[in-house]
């Protein structure tokens, strides 16, 4: 059966509103390709910068979407493509020129890819749970499955880090620096529930002490960048292991 022609004054149109979370997306995706072009240019600091651009603004994006009720089924999926570049590609691409491309006999390739697939596979089993949950009309779990991408990225450029901060150089330990970026790989892939911002709760009478702790974050960052950043990750690495004593015993009883 044809269908009914539109007529000629009458067209299909978006308010721009609805296009600003897109938009925003499409921002970290050009941080992300432009950090991949600083990595080959050898300006890694810049190329770490951008990595961590495209992870505050992909901490907004659907903040905005959410806020301007203007959440779409593309916009979740160039979410997640722009996470696959931006998180799991790029710091892959970093890791490997900083600390790995001059030691081929570690076999630190293979390394790269073992990282990049998994966090493929976090995004993809991510967009399935979010697609299952709507179709069932049940709301996400109030925790992540496997380390997020962003923080799995984050993770992963702990080694260049150090780098910047110390004297100690991760081309110095090119098979221990590729391990443990398989590693992490491995922690997005697994099926550890790890933290939410979703599930924090904070007691009223202690949120005055987030309002102190923001502005010491802040200053921390701001006069020992990459040390902070160190701290963050060790964090958030704790974080992790308690996680995983829970998971365990959860599992034993």
């Amino acid at each position: 059966m044809n269908r009914p022609e539109r007529p000629e004054n009458q067209s299909e149109s978006l308010p721009f509103i609805a296009l600003v979370p897109n938009l925003v997306t499409m921002l970290g995706l050009c941080a992300g390709l432009t950090a991949i072009r600083f990595v080959m240019a050898g300006r890694f600091e810049l190329a770490v910068a951008l990595i961590l651009f495209s992870a505050v603004i992909d901490g907004f994006d659907g903040l905005i979407a959410r806020r301007l009720q203007a959440t779409s089924d593309m916009g979740a999926q160039l979410d997640s493509l722009s996470d696959f570049l931006n998180f799991g590609v790029a710091p892959g691409l970093l890791v490997y020129q900083f600390a790995l491309a001059e030691s081929e006999r570690a076999g630190g390739w293979i390394f790269v890819l073992a990282y990049v697939s998994c966090a493929c596979m976090r995004l993809a089993r991510f967009n399935v749970a979010q697609n299952l949950a709507a179709t069932n009309g049940e709301k996400p779990p109030a925790h992540f499955t496997g380390v997020p991408a962003p923080a799995g990225a984050l993770l992963a450029l702990l080694p260049v880090f150090i780098s910047f901060e110390t004297s100690f150089h991760a081309s110095a330990a090119p098979f221990a620096t590729g391990f443990y970026l398989a590693f992490v790989g491995l922690l997005m892939a697994s099926r550890l529930p790890t933290f939410s911002p979703k599930s924090l709760r904070v007691p009223r009478e202690k949120a005055l002490w987030l309002y102190v702790a923001v502005p010491l974050v802040a200053g921390a960052l701001f006069t020992r960048f990459w040390l902070s950043l160190i701290a963050i990750c060790a964090v958030y690495g704790v974080s992790l292991l308690h996680s995983a004593v829970r998971y365990l015993l959860a599992r034993r009883g």
